[in-house]
């Protein structure tokens, strides 16, 4: 038996994917009278809601707004007060007015282009400064504080200030945000959903329609993608969905347009950060003092837990003995910013890369020896929040990428082409990271599954996780044909139901297989052990002479050596009238957080990696490569190789395009204008390094007890182009006299490594 965990198996869906004959929401069949729905959105950032017309349209069957909501018009994941349609204000451009139900696709969206819309205009906050001006917040600043920075700053050698922001970025998932609502019989409806949040889709669906949860069923096969773009969008759009079926009584999809898409949901949150850094002659952090502003849109949505994992990341990989870090979550006028891959970690780990690379300018340090000077290097080390680092591999993945980057040949060989190139300039940059597993809020960590192993030894599969190409499937699949010791074949995983797996968290926070998989695993093991008492029995040996092993079970007791199928004994349990079927919960274990306090272990472990990676510039046009990139990432003990490998690549690839090219650009009065592919630059196949090596970690279990001792790999592996953001100052601070610090805000365009160049020389 070759499919069982650590070993490489290809995606449940491969083939499927590749051949065009896997199934989403829009290839689904549509029963007779399917209606389809199409939303009317705001064109004015903020003002005075007066009239929403639409005028009569051959096919439409139905226009519904704020008023047709039999339940609460409130589609908020978390708080209150975020309406699924707006009613006497609107608060960004895109926000949805009314939906036209109507009986093609085509008429829908016609009727609501023709839809007028009469709202007086209002002034409207569109950045961050303009927030911080207004003390406009959607929550009370959060202030994460250990020991006293300001006397340490005064006492520090050396100080230093600085400034700079990055910017959001679009999901831009494969398949877009849609909803399939079908009715049933007293109410209850089924609504396939885009969603990495099942669970919630069921809350808000209920919470619009004034009924019980346990009338809304939703189902989810598979997501064209996600990023976090889908654990509380998809929420409305199926609410939306769900609101149209039970007012017609019919089928309704709702599927929004990529130009729709992108103007109606929220993003990664951009952010501002200033700060102020203590140090001594070696370079050794002796205090830091930040401040990090998120734009979060118009309501909280998930701000909260972004804000509060941005502060959790700020100290990184290093230990900083005085420590403040305060967040601002502001309030503006645009599209209400939401979860993206990293959740908050990508723009909290930047503030003391910033800060370390402009040290070293100040002393004339090497950037490299300055970051290793300040690394956690104990198991003593604790965070600023009060978590111990433990099991810090720190030293490994950084020696590691060093050695397999070539680093010191390298760095001598970029810095002789720079003192004779004049037009184009290489960098390099060295990254580190340490990322925290767990949600931050504790409940969320729990998942459960349900496995039943049928009379011819098949088993079907189901837990709360859902698939969104991330291969969450068959590494819980591979966790249970681990427990049964049976071929992967014999696993069929199901569409992930509410109405199957009760209260599911949403698959995030890299935390899919860590919940799921144990979840998964109780609850084959729970068969398991029934079939062992029964065999045990039935055969007239001790349960400890049962043997799992490459889809048979052998019977070893002294003097017989029987072996048996594992078809035919789920055959004979069956027989036997022994249950097949159970139920697995797991929730993790160890974790607490004090959100007042900003106190606690909010993180089950951490998972530690490096990155070095080279670009060119042209200090012409301020374009600019990424060359090559070096990787080793902490994975555990992977329970999926291959799987594990893709998700390190693809996160790079992302968090690259975060940090260079994808770029978010509203006009003066508040409209977002990149709508689409032709606006909106996402990383294409030859934006990735063209040398791109990627390994994980060897011989490096998870020291704490998860599913087969693996680690989470969606989004730590993002946080890794930050070696590209620091390799671009570095080929920035070639074209200076090498010794000033370079301000790069992100995303690192032409244009702004152009306005940097520009600010350094002069």
């Amino acid at each position: 038996m070759k499919s069982g965990v650590h070993t490489a198996q290809r995606h449940d869906s491969a083939l499927k994917h590749v051949t065009g004959q896997a199934l989403y929401i829009d290839d689904m069949p549509e029963p007779a009278g399917t209606l389809h729905a199409a939303l009317v959105l705001s064109p004015i950032a903020h003002g005075r809601l007066r009239k929403v017309a639409v005028p009569p349209s051959p096919g439409v069957v139905a226009v519904l707004d704020a008023r047709d909501i039999p339940g609460k018009n409130d589609v908020a994941p978390v708080g209150s007060d975020e309406p699924l349609f707006a009613t006497d204000r609107v608060f960004y451009a895109g926000q949805p007015l009314a939906m036209v139900v109507a009986a093609t696709l085509d008429a829908a969206r016609h009727a609501a282009d023709r839809a007028t819309i009469e709202i007086d205009a209002e002034p409207a906050i569109l950045d961050i400064e303009s927030a911080l001006a207004a003390k406009a917040y959607v929550q009370a600043p959060q202030t994460l504080l250990r020991g006293d920075p300001d006397s340490a700053l005064k006492s520090s050698p050396h100080c230093l200030s600085a400034e700079f922001t990055v910017g959001g970025q679009e999901h831009f998932y494969l398949e877009g945000q849609i909803a399939f609502a079908l009715p049933g019989e007293d109410g209850d409806i089924v609504v396939h959903t885009s969603t990495q949040h099942p669970t919630e889709v069921q809350h808000i669906c209920a919470r619009l329609l004034g009924c019980d949860f346990n009338r809304i069923t939703a189902v989810v096969r598979r997501l064209g993608g996600g990023f976090g773009g889908k654990e509380s969008n998809a929420s409305w759009v199926a609410g939306a969905a769900a609101l149209a079926a039970n007012h017609t009584g019919k089928p309704v999809k709702l599927r929004l347009p990529r130009e729709v898409d992108m103007v109606a949901t929220g993003k990664r949150h951009p952010f501002l950060y200033r700060y102020t850094v203590g140090f001594d002659g070696a370079g050794r952090v002796l205090a830091l003092d930040a401040m990090l502003a998120a734009d979060a849109g118009w309501s909280l949505d998930l701000t909260p837990g972004v804000v509060a994992r941005a502060l959790t990341h700020t100290d990184n990989a290093y230990w900083i003995p005085h420590f403040r870090a305060v967040g601002y979550a502001c309030r503006t006028h645009k599209q209400s910013n939401t979860a993206f891959r990293g959740f908050g970690g990508p723009q909290g780990v930047v503030v003391m890369e910033d800060a370390l690379d402009r040290i070293a300018h100040r002393l004339g340090r090497d950037p490299v020896e300055v970051r290793t000077l300040n690394f956690y290097d104990g198991e003593g080390d604790e965070t600023p929040f009060g978590q111990k680092v433990e099991g810090n591999l720190l030293p490994r993945v950084w020696a590691a990428v060093k050695h397999e980057a070539d680093w010191a040949r390298r760095r001598a060989e970029i810095d002789a082409f720079n003192k004779t190139s004049p037009v184009l300039k290489r960098g390099l940059g060295l990254f580190p990271v340490k990322f925290g597993i767990s949600f931050n809020i504790p409940h969320m960590n729990q998942a459960g599954a349900l496995v039943h192993v049928y009379s011819d030894g098949s088993i079907r599969l189901n837990h709360g996780g859902t698939e969104m190409g991330q291969g969450l499937f068959i590494k819980v699949a591979q966790v249970v044909a681990e427990v049964f010791k049976v071929d992967i074949g014999r696993i069929r995983p199901s569409a992930t139901s509410t109405a199957e797996v009760p209260n599911t968290s949403p698959t995030a926070a890299s935390t899919g297989s860590d919940l799921n998989g144990w979840a998964a695993f109780e609850a084959a093991n729970t068969i398991k052990k029934r079939m062992i008492a029964f065999a045990a029995e039935h055969f007239g040996a001790a349960e400890s002479e049962i043997e799992f092993a490459d889809n048979t079970v052998r019977i070893a007791k002294p003097g017989s050596n029987r072996v048996v199928s594992f078809n035919e004994l789920a055959k004979l349990c069956y027989l036997g009238r022994v249950s097949l079927s159970s139920t697995g919960y797991y929730k993790t274990p160890k974790i607490h957080w004090d959100g007042v306090k900003m106190k606690g272990r909010p993180f089950f472990y951490f998972s530690f990696g490096a990155a070095a990676a080279e670009v060119a510039i042209d200090t012409l046009t301020g374009e600019s490569r990424v060359l090559r990139a070096d990787l080793v990432q902490d994975c555990g003990t992977s329970l999926n190789p291959a799987v594990d490998l893709g998700q390190i690549e693809g996160a790079f690839v992302q968090g690259q395009g975060w940090l260079t090219s994808e770029e978010l650009w509203w006009d003066k009065e508040g409209r977002l204008r990149t709508v689409g592919p032709s606006t909106y630059k996402i990383p294409g196949s030859r934006d990735a390094p063209a040398i791109f090596n990627v390994r994980m970690l060897d011989n490096a279990p998870n020291t704490e007890a998860t599913i087969f001792r693996s680690k989470a790999v969606g989004e730590p592996p993002l946080l890794l182009a930050t070696a590209v953001w620091n390799a671009l100052k570095d080929a920035i601070a070639a074209t200076g006299d090498g010794k000033t610090a370079v301000r790069l805000d992100a995303p690192a365009t032409p244009e702004r490594i152009l306005a940097a160049i520009d600010k350094l020389k002069g």
